[in-house]
Formats: structure tokens, C-alpha cells, sequence
């Protein structure tokens, strides 16, 4: 099947299920598009009962194709720009100092907590695996996800400081987990006693402090050629041409392209808009990647639901994962509620928005990508299964509830 035809049938597959979610079931956009896809996925399991030749194709087309480049290399630079461009710089600003604990020592802290805590868990249950894996674990499902966040927040009715806390964070941290499996992932390949701190050093400053040089770079060049013309058509095939090259310059040169893309689209949506865009020209960008988003947001959930395909289901690498949920929620409370009580003068949120900030903090297509992109092992297998199932629990419980949970806090 050639990229076109995938391409195709991932389209008409979204377009099916955002009519019959819209029409019918009424979720917001992308859990009634991931809930749908799941059904389909296990409706794909079950010829496996009555249908072998076709399930297996299927599944043998699924386990070739490279959804983890899929996703870091194509849609996940185009999200990111696309959520950082309509995220207002004032309201993040505003919570700056939370966000920025939340996402850098919040993001190690919680690896180190859910790192350990599986590894024991797995020694209870007579699981020999490495530290080093279990640690691997905690960096993928640590970040919160900006591109499952986004898109919940608005229909919650969050207050604005609640939303601009947990849409900073989720835009910032992805970027601070990515480096932090680079350097485990560095570690394990090099069958190191422990973590290099010199090398975990050297590639925070490469890839975060980097990426976000080349970001503002790549914003401000784009702001002074967009003030230097006045032609809608020719500004927005600029935007697309520095998200698709700045990104891919990112990865060349081995910065952060996630971090680059969210300082460029902060950028180009909030400094001095009014006197690089004129108003129609800043319509139209703002409707070209509104939409764009909304056609890879269904893309990128829809592939990720596809992924139980191949995934071999084991008894006990279930209960692990249903256990690994309620560690990963508890150090999601520890990682809020510690700076609260430690620092209350740089964290000032109140205990109702803590408790948003805890349970807004979905995990989604990022953890997916990082966690298939690991070399293959034995412990690659439950690891896909745990980071499956924390991300279906976060998506189809956490985003289906949130917006109840703020009116009874309310």
C-alpha cells in the first residue's frame, strides 16, 4: 500500500468518525475519534477468531509501518507549532514560575518516582528487568501531552490561569521528557553502569537551551519577512515552509525540534502581530493551522488507537498496567502538591486547581512515539503495553471527566 493510500484511508477513516461522533455520540473531537478507532482496533482483533488471513496482514502492515517517525518527525512539529501559535504569551507568562517547575525538575522527579516504582513492582510480581528500562518507563509517561490537552481544556471551561498553567506545561515538558529519554536511552545502549550527569548535561544544553536559541530564531526571522509583505496566500505558505524546514533543521543538527517549534509559534502569534499580519492575512493563518490541527489531531489519534493491534496481551503484564496507572497518578499528585507546600509563593494555586492541574495532565501521542521507538527486547513488549494503557485511561477516563470534575469543584 503506498503512502498515498494510507494517507487516503487515514482521512476517510477520520472523517467517518468525527461524523458519527458529532452526530451520534457527541465526545470532544479527539477522544470520540480515539474511542471509535479503539472499537475499530479490537473489531480488527477479533478476525483473528474467524478471519486469520486478513488479520494478519493487518497486523503484520501495522508492525512494519514506522508510526513512531510518523509521529516525532512529521505531525508532531506541525501540533506543537499549530498550539503554541493560538496559546495567548500573556497568560503563560502570568504562570511562567509554576510551569516552569512543573516542567523541568517536575518531569525528573517524576521519572525517578515511577522508574523506581515499577522496578519493584516488577520484583514483586517475579519480573527481572533492568532499572535502567523501568527509568525509560518513567521519562516516556511523564510528560503531559500538549496535543491531547489542547483540545479538552476549552470545552472543561477551566478557569483561564488553571488552563494557562496546564497548557504551558504540557507545551514545555514534552520537550524536557524527550531529552531525558535521549540521555536513558544513551545510557542503556551503552550498557552503562549508571546515568553519565556530564552527558545528561551536555544534552540539556544541546537539545533544550538549543532548541530554544534556534526557536526564537526561526520567530523572529519569520516575523520580520511576514511584516515585510502584505499577501495572505504568500505568509501562510511561509509558515508551513518554516515549520517543515526548521523542524527538520532541528533534527539534522540534534536540538530539540519539539521546543523550537512551540518558542517559534509563541512567537509568531504574540509578538507584535498586528504589525507583521494585517487582519486578513492573521485570519487566515489562524483558520489554515486551526484546521491543519484538527486534520492531524484525527490523524494522530487514530493511529495511536491502532496500535493495540499489535500488541501481545499478557495476563500479568495487564494487572502490572492497570497497577502502573495509580503509581503514575500518584506521582502526578506528588509533582503538583510538593511544590505547592514547599514553595506557595511561587505556586500559588489553591488546592481545586491543583486538583485540575492533576487530572488535566493527560498523556497521549508523544508517550506512544517514544516508547515504539525503543530497539527491540523482551521488555520493549510491556513496556508498549503499560505506556498503551496509561494512555487509553488518561484520554477515554481523565478527558471524558474533567469537565465534570471542574463543575463539582466549582
Amino acid at each position: 500500500m503506498s503512502l498515498y493510500h494510507i494517507i487516503s484511508l487515514l482521512i476517510i477513516i477520520s472523517a467517518a468518525f468525527a461524523y458519527i461522533n458529532h452526530r451520534f455520540i457527541k465526545m470532544p473531537f479527539v477522544i470520540g475519534l480515539f474511542f471509535l478507532s479503539t472499537i475499530l482496533s479490537l473489531g480488527i482483533i477479533s478476525l483473528k477468531f474467524w478471519d486469520i488471513q486478513h488479520y494478519t496482514q493487518i497486523h503484520d502492515f501495522i508492525e512494519k509501518a514506522e508510526i513512531s517517525d510518523f509521529i516525532l518527525d512529521i505531525l508532531l512539529g506541525f501540533l506543537l507549532f499549530a498550539g503554541a501559535l493560538h496559546t495567548n504569551w500573556a497568560n503563560i507568562k502570568s504562570q511562567i514560575k509554576p510551569i516552569a517547575i512543573f516542567a523541568i525538575p517536575g518531569v525528573i522527579l517524576s521519572t525517578i518516582l515511577i522508574g523506581y516504582s515499577f522496578y519493584y513492582l516488577c520484583g514483586w510480581f517475579g519480573i527481572n528487568i533492568e532499572l535502567i528500562y523501568c527509568l525509560i518507563l518513567g521519562a516516556i509517561v511523564s510528560p503531559t501531552d500538549p496535543i491531547a490537552v489542547l483540545g479538552i481544556l476549552t470545552k472543561a471551561k477551566v478557569s483561564q490561569k488553571t488552563e494557562s498553567t496546564i497548557v504551558g506545561e504540557s507545551l514545555f515538558n514534552d520537550g524536557i521528557g524527550v531529552v531525558v529519554f535521549v540521555a536513558l536511552l544513551h545510557t542503556l545502549n551503552h550498557k552503562s553502569d549508571g546515568i553519565d550527569l556530564v552527558f545528561f548535561g551536555k544534552l540539556f544544553a544541546q537539545e533544550a537551551l538549543g532548541g530554544g536559541i534556534i526557536g526564537a530564531i526561526l520567530g523572529f526571522t519569520l516575523h520580520r519577512l511576514l511584516r515585510s509583505i502584505d499577501d495572505y496566500e504568500t505568509e501562510v505558505l511561509l509558515t508551513i515552509a518554516f515549520v517543515m524546514g526548521g523542524y527538520w533543521m532541528c533534527n539534522f543538527i540534534h536540538i530539540s525540534g519539539p521546543l523550537a517549534m512551540v518558542i517559534m509559534g509563541l512567537l509568531v502569534g504574540n509578538y507584535k502581530k498586528s504589525k507583521a499580519m494585517s487582519d486578513v492575512t492573521q485570519e487566515y493563518i489562524g483558520k489554515f493551522w486551526e484546521l491543519f490541527d484538527v486534520i492531524l489531531n484525527a490523524l494522530l489519534f487514530i493511529t495511536i488507537a491502532f496500535i493495540i493491534i499489535v500488541i501481545d496481551i499478557n495476563v500479568t503484564y495487564l494487572i502490572i498496567s492497570l497497577i502502573t496507572i495509580f503509581i503514575v497518578l500518584l506521582s502526578r499528585i506528588i509533582v503538583v502538591f510538593l511544590p505547592k507546600l514547599l514553595l506557595p509563593r511561587i505556586v500559588q494555586i489553591t488546592n481545586s486547581e491543583a486538583k485540575i492541574i492533576i487530572w488535566g495532565g493527560l498523556r497521549g501521542g508523544l508517550s506512544i512515539a517514544l516508547v515504539l521507538s525503543l530497539p527491540v527486547s523482551p521488555q520493549r513488549d510491556l513496556l508498549i503495553l503499560i505506556t498503551y494503557v496509561i494512555v487509553v485511561v488518561s484520554i477515554l477516563v481523565q478527558g471524558m471527566t474533567i469537565e465534570r470534575l471542574v463543575r463539582k469543584l466549582k
